[in-house]
């Protein structure tokens, strides 16, 4: 590798860790984060024309942040031309030259200490706004705070890249059109709008957990994002039990993500995983983020309760050790803090193997009619799996195929068809 290519490389990764925290930076001073953005690209793209003749600096984040700060202030000064305000621009750049003194390194290392995980958490709160659709909330999210290329998120969600170019633009334009103040919520706000903020993270976790569409049953590198994210907000946000309900869930699940498919990428189930491939690490981590959550009062929280349902999983060495009537008990609990006919399936799953196959089907025969379902996949592989067990292989055969006509997923189709196969041939 040429040395021109090593500093565009380390360029890169500096730039995926210091991305969130310039951006938030920024825009603390310009209020609006798609200028916060154009700002700290300019200083990027500055970076790729330095570096690489003068090497890169023992504070590469300082002098990111330094530089784009620069071009705020250019930016605030050709706007003082433009509309005269010079009044309220001066004082703008009266705080923003303060910032940028020549000793900025030592300066801005101690300002980064004070205020950055401020401005973070105010970087979180803007791009997961509630006026935001939800796809623009996630396209935003990983693109402010987890530095990925436009090319990078179309990737992920199998979207072409104007799609989600187009996706990013329009929710800048809303949140500056709407002047959503860049701030934490006021106290009256802040569950729901933590609430969003919550939903988008573990939206981008889902979809890299069990990938909705496309070639591939899991797509790790969205989990290690929202993990990341996750593990921030628990910093920033360290006294709310749902935010390390949701860490706690997240790391249970990222703790079988290897043993979830085998060598040629097929899905392997649950129950037949090989628990020793299962992470000790983050199995740790998340039984340990599930008590502060417990301690701080978040038990009841519909995180922190899906945790605990991951939580019987972990602790069990085998799946003949798995706690059911727990497990079912945690799913009662659920459908009351978050009602709704997919958490009423899961349940129904418990049911069957806490209580026998039967008790199971006739909870998800109630919810055959639900439209909520009607589209759903997973109601017809439910169906099928128990229909299996109580020997009823054809009905069983017909509910997987029902079930693979429906999933985007080509893995998954795959694999329910080798279980509608399976059926046929034992029929």
């Amino acid at each position: 590798m040429t040395a021109q290519a090593a500093t565009h490389r380390a360029i890169e990764a500096v730039w995926r860790i210091e991305a969130a925290s310039v951006i938030a930076g920024v825009a603390r001073l310009v209020r609006d984060v798609g200028l916060a953005e154009e700002l700290a690209q300019d200083a990027l793209v500055a970076a790729l024309e330095r570096w690489p003749e003068t090497g890169v600096p023992d504070n590469p984040g300082a002098w990111l942040m330094t530089t784009a700060k620069n071009r705020a202030r250019d930016r605030l000064r050709l706007d003082a031309l433009h509309t005269r305000k010079h009044e309220q621009i001066g004082h703008e750049l009266e705080a923003l030259q303060a910032d940028v003194e020549p000793d900025f390194v030592d300066a801005l290392d101690a300002a980064r200490q004070d205020d950055i995980g401020d401005d973070l958490l105010r970087l979180m709160f803007t791009a997961c706004h509630p006026l935001l659709s939800t796809e623009a909330r996630v396209a935003l999210t990983l693109r402010l705070l987890g530095g990925l290329s436009t090319a990078e998120i179309a990737r992920a969600f199998l979207a072409s890249e104007s799609t989600i170019a187009q996706r990013i633009v329009r929710a800048k334009r809303s949140l500056s059109a709407a002047r959503v103040p860049f701030e934490v919520p006021r106290a009256d706000e802040r569950t729901a709008r933590l609430a969003s903020v919550l939903e988008v993270i573990y939206l981008i976790f889902n979809e890299g957990y069990s990938a909705t569409s496309g070639a591939d049953w899991t797509r790790p590198a969205l989990c290690d994002e929202a993990l990341r994210l996750g593990r921030i907000l628990a910093q920033l946000a360290s006294g709310d039990g749902e935010v390390h309900g949701l860490v706690a869930l997240m790391e249970l699940q990222a703790s079988r993500l290897h043993a979830r498919a085998d060598a040629q990428g097929r899905p392997v189930l649950l129950m037949e995983q090989d628990r020793g491939r299962w992470d000790p690490l983050l199995i740790r981590r998340g039984l340990a983020a599930l008590e502060r959550s417990d301690a701080l009062g978040g038990a009841r929280g519909p995180y922190a309760l899906q945790a605990g349902l991951a939580a019987c999983h972990a602790r069990a060495r085998t799946p003949e050790d798995t706690d059911w009537p727990r497990i079912v008990a945690l799913y009662d609990a659920l459908v009351q803090a978050q009602p709704s006919p997919v958490v009423e399936l899961n349940r129904a799953v418990a049911v069957g193997m806490a209580f026998g196959p039967q008790a199971g089907l006739d909870l998800a025969d109630q919810l055959a009619q639900d439209p909520a379902l009607a589209n759903y996949h997973w109601l017809p592989s439910v169906r099928g799996d128990l229909l299996a067990k109580l020997g009823r292989r054809a009905e069983a055969c017909a509910e997987f195929e029902r079930a693979a006509g429906m999933t985007r997923n080509a893995r998954e189709r795959e694999l329910l068809l080798e279980r509608a196969e399976a059926m046929r041939a034992d029929g």
